[in-house]
């Protein structure tokens, strides 16, 4: 199964010889849509801001100003804190509701609902089908109930910002709609507290699912334990974790011992969609012994998908007892990434394994009960009804066991046997706070009151980096997190077996972190956490290998830094990856017999300093070749008949240099026994022919890395003219400068803090606005691209007359 983002493509061909008022298949009513007055030209034509002056009855208890900065940035003043948060919601639906609802209607399983059956031959039920089964929505309920229940307080904050996006919903006619409502020709809903909870599952959805429990459990039950050690170990020799080597943990930790286990090796098909692997983040921090001007600077940038409308929403909160500023979820409270009067912080993706599956026996076909600890356990079933635009409903029946939902049964996904029922454990399930961390943090002032802040933070885990204007950085891996044996989830585990369970949860303290290191400075880009002192398993499949060395190596050796420093730092574009596999490729060539045009490949490559850069010709010859080389590698895990995958970059380089005559370097498709030496040989031949026939198919005549790599920001509906591509930026995936095809750096910000004051910059690849139709749509992307940030707009009090707003308005109770 495709993941979502790439399956929705849709092409619109508008012809005015349509009978324009009928609605043809998925094609809205043109009449409506081509209307200059009510249609498509009406949002085409909106100025940069159409909000006025509005008197929302009883829905506000004193005036809220909003003052809209050159970027569209809203800042927002208000007397109270339920005031700041209606009004939150009502300004974010405003620039993004067609976003906040459609996200959402992905994470809940209602695409049907709104595109149909099908789009193409990509049948959308079977993809609901797979988003309810993962339980988005069974962890949403159980947040919004632990809040109901244990959080009251903060509740009514989240009702507060739910009427806001409802004010605004009341307030729309047809003609008001976003285009994407007229282009699908459905109406936006009331929204709920319960899609602010969702919006947290999504993002759970996005950074902690990640998994490859069956899949290892393929391929240790097809190539044995030696061969599934070589191709995915667990810590390779050179790593550089987030926690500095050498930390000492002054607690005693709590200790599970291993049982006697055997697992349950079973062949799976798990073709779930699973998130994007490199989803993930940078952060680092200089404390002031390593700035030119003795204060702190922070950074972070979320490597997210390259979306329109971008994934974040900047906006300044401010009320008698909050100041913040920074990046926001549209659809949810509070701000997400950002800084405040006296702190900063940021977050980056803490890999780790938080989703385990297990075997589930049922008692009999009729699935009431299953076999636990020697007894017949009741079921809990649910049905799922899925509703179809122009069809009827779809009924799905989920079986539930205190594991969690059986995602994998008879019904759905298990095409080897009708016995294969796996359960599916995940963090996400369990009712979290999430939303209170973010709203703690937001009015935290110093260190102490951050770590209490996010102390409540369950997932998806992240490693929060902090600074303060007091000169204090520090960075703390934040989640709920199961105390593991060695191994514990890593294959698909025995479901009637109580040792195969969690057995606890780390306190939160013993969660890694370090304050003020003796080094100056934190960093951290989804490597691993700490090395082996650390007393708890860690695991995750995914560890990154290159950007957080590469961050490190740059932070070490350098002082004086000012903020153009770390900017630069975020947009390095050296390929650690390249600078570790390439001269052992190069080497293997047999230059005697080059013909011209491969001395020509050769020396552009020879002469390479590594830096992925937008207007370089050699990271594209690179990547052309390290592609090829990797398929005829893994030619044996490509073409296997079960979900296997290929170990990581930085393995396969361990592989190629350590063990050349390793079994499945050989080339399969040939009856010769290659060694690694061979395969690069093959593939340089392989990788000028490639491009030789690029070229001729390309006009310009040009290897430059950026039109070949081609980043493009794409709509949510991949509509082209609602992309752009083509983007002049360089990088790449494990690169700091992060930016591949459709993935990349989704906001870029950087705070200087010290001597009471606060100075920040940002940009993201994108706009405020979600309007195609708007003139400053998509406006910061070329910015994102070159490297020029947006100094931010954050003081304690603004007037129309500030020089730098655009555009003010006051709402009124």
């Amino acid at each position: 199964m495709k993941t979502f983002r790439f399956v929705l493509s849709l092409s619109i061909t508008l012809a005015l010889g349509i009978a324009l008022n009928s609605k043809i298949g998925s094609i809205p009513p043109l009449g409506k849509f081509l209307s200059p007055f009510h249609g498509f030209w009406q949002n085409a034509e909106n100025e940069i801001i159409d909000i006025e002056s509005t008197s929302l009855d009883e829905k506000l208890s004193d005036s809220v100003n909003i003052y809209f900065d050159e970027l569209l940035i809203p800042h927002v003043f208000a007397e109270n804190e339920k005031d700041l948060f209606f009004t939150q919601g009502y300004i974010t639906a405003y620039h993004r509701l067609w976003q906040m609802e459609f996200q959402l209607y992905s994470a809940a399983g209602r695409l049907s609902e709104i595109l149909g059956p099908k789009i193409g031959t990509t049948d959308l039920i079977e993809i609901d089908r797979g988003m309810r089964r993962i339980g988005l929505m069974y962890g949403a309920e159980n947040s919004e109930e632990l809040f109901k229940t244990e959080e009251p307080e903060v509740y009514e904050i989240i009702e507060a910002y739910t009427a806001g996006v409802n004010a605004y919903i009341e307030s729309l006619a047809y003609k008001d709609y976003p285009i994407e409502y007229k282009l699908l020709d459905y109406t936006p809903e009331k929204w709920t507290p319960l899609k602010c909870f969702l919006l947290i599952s999504n993002m759970n959805n996005m950074l902690s699912r990640g998994e490859r429990d069956l899949e290892h459990t393929n391929a240790l039950k097809k190539w044995g334990r030696e061969v599934f050690d070589v191709l995915y170990p667990e810590r390779p020799e050179s790593i550089d974790p987030v926690i500095p080597i050498g930390t000492e943990f002054n607690f005693d930790p709590i200790v599970v011992e291993k049982p006697n286990v055997t697992f349950p090796l079973e062949f799976t098909d798990p073709i779930i969609s699973k998130p994007n692997p490199d989803n993930g983040s940078n952060s680092f921090v200089v404390n002031g012994e390593k700035t030119a001007n003795g204060k702190v600077i922070l950074t972070n940038e979320p490597d997210l998908s390259l979306n329109l409308p971008s994934i974040w929403y900047v906006m300044h909160l401010n009320s008698p007892t909050i100041n913040v500023m920074g990046a926001t979820l549209p659809g949810g409270p509070g701000i997400t990434i950002g800084f405040n009067d006296s702190i900063a912080w940021g977050n980056t993706n803490a890999k780790r394994d938080l989703v385990d599956w297990y075997y589930i026996q049922f008692k009999d076909e009729k699935r009431d009960e299953y076999l636990y600890n020697d007894n017949w356990v009741p079921t809990k079933k649910v049905i799922e009804e899925i509703k179809v635009k122009g069809s009827f409903s779809y009924f799905d029946t989920i079986v539930y066991t205190h594991h969690g939902p059986v995602a994998y049964d008879r019904n759905f996904n298990s095409r080897r046997t009708e016995t294969l029922n796996l359960a599916m454990k995940w963090i996400a399930h369990e009712g979290s706070k999430e939303i209170k961390a973010l709203y703690l943090g937001n009015k935290a002032q110093n260190y102490d009151e951050f770590v209490e802040a996010f102390s409540h933070f369950s997932g998806p885990p992240q490693n929060y980096s902090f600074a303060s204007v007091s000169g204090d950085i520090a960075i703390w891996v934040n989640g709920k997190f199961p105390v593991k044996w060695e191994e514990q989830g890593k294959f698909l585990m025995d479901g009637s077996k109580i040792d195969h369970e969690w057995k606890a949860y780390m306190p939160q303290s013993h969660n890694l972190h370090v304050k003020n290191p003796p080094r100056n400075f934190v960093s951290s880009a989804n490597q691993h956490a700490a090395d082996s002192l650390y007393p708890y398993y860690q695991y995750d499949y995914s560890f990154e290998h290159y950007r957080g060395r590469r961050i490190n190596d740059r932070l070490r050796v350098m002082d004086n830094i000012e903020v153009k420093d770390m900017m630069n730092l975020q947009h390095d574009n050296f390929n650690y990856n390249a600078s570790e596999a390439l001269p052992m490729m190069l080497d293997s060539l047999d230059s005697a017999s080059f013909t011209d045009l491969e001395w020509e490949y050769y020396n552009k490559l020879k002469n390479w300093d590594y830096f992925n850069g937008p207007e370089r010709q050699a990271p594209t010859i690179y990547e052309v070749w390290w592609r090829k080389l990797n398929t005829k590698l893994w030619d044996e895990i490509d073409s296997a008949d079960i979900a296997v995958y290929r170990p990581n970059w930085y393995n396969t380089i361990e592989i190629l240099k350590k063990r050349p005559d390793f079994e499945m370097v050989d080339n399969k498709s040939t009856e010769v026994r290659e060694s690694s030496g061979d395969l690069y040989r093959q593939t340089f031949k392989e990788t000028i022919t490639s491009l030789e026939e690029y070229l001729q198919k390309k006009e310009g005549n040009s290897l430059f890395w950026y039109t070949y790599k081609n980043t493009t920001i794409r709509h949510l509906l991949r509509i082209n003219p609602f992309n752009k591509g083509k983007i002049k930026i360089g990088g790449n995936r494990s690169i700091v400068n992060a930016a591949s095809s459709s993935h990349g750096p989704s906001w870029r910000m950087v705070v200087e803090l010290g001597d009471g004051k606060v100075n920040a910059w940002g940009v993201y690849p994108g706009s405020q606005s979600g309007n195609p139709g708007n003139p400053l749509y998509g406006h910061m992307i070329e910015d994102w691209a070159s490297g020029k940030y947006h100094k931010m707009l954050f003081e304690t009090a603004l007037s129309p007359k500030n020089e730098k707003i655009i555009h003010s308005i006051t709402l009124k109770p």
